[in-house]
């Protein structure tokens, strides 16, 4: 009988201990997913960025945007789209060029960039420039995540 109490106990506690471990482990990996607005300047344009913290404390960032048209197709031209994003600690980062291409098999323009960055981010935009290595956006914005 005594040693049905003392099993009790330690099942309580091995399942507790299990929940938390559990919970502990899901809120590490939660994603964050942002949509784009509908833009203005390329209307069919559509995409999402998700935004998972690793156990590092750095950000994996996943774009995905579909029908953006060729930046050399907008008025005024553009030679490319670069990608930023927004942190509370460092403003607004450059963190990448945004390549356009045609799939195989379907006509649709599909465009996707994979990064990591270090601080936490609070929104994303896309610019057309003329110019890859600027620090900060001066063309045209054409999606973003935020009320721009």
């Amino acid at each position: 009988m005594n040693i049905l109490k003392l099993k009790k106990p330690g099942v309580k506690v091995y399942t507790a201990f299990i929940i938390l471990f559990a919970m502990v482990v899901l809120q590490s990996c939660t994603t964050t997913k942002y949509n784009f607005s509908t833009s203005r300047v390329v209307p069919a344009a559509e995409g999402t960025v998700k935004v998972k913290k690793d156990k590092n404390n750095n950000y994996n960032i996943e774009l995905h945007v579909n029908r953006l048209a060729e930046s050399n197709r907008l008025s005024p031209a553009k030679e490319m789209y670069i990608v930023w994003m927004e942190t509370e600690e460092n403003g607004k980062v450059n963190i990448g060029q945004l390549k356009t291409s045609s799939g195989m098999l379907s006509g649709s323009l599909k465009s996707s960039l994979k990064t990591v960055a270090t601080f936490k981010p609070t929104g994303f935009f896309i610019t057309a420039e003329d110019n890859a290595n600027i620090q900060y956006p001066v063309g045209q914005t054409v999606l973003s995540t935020g009320s721009m």
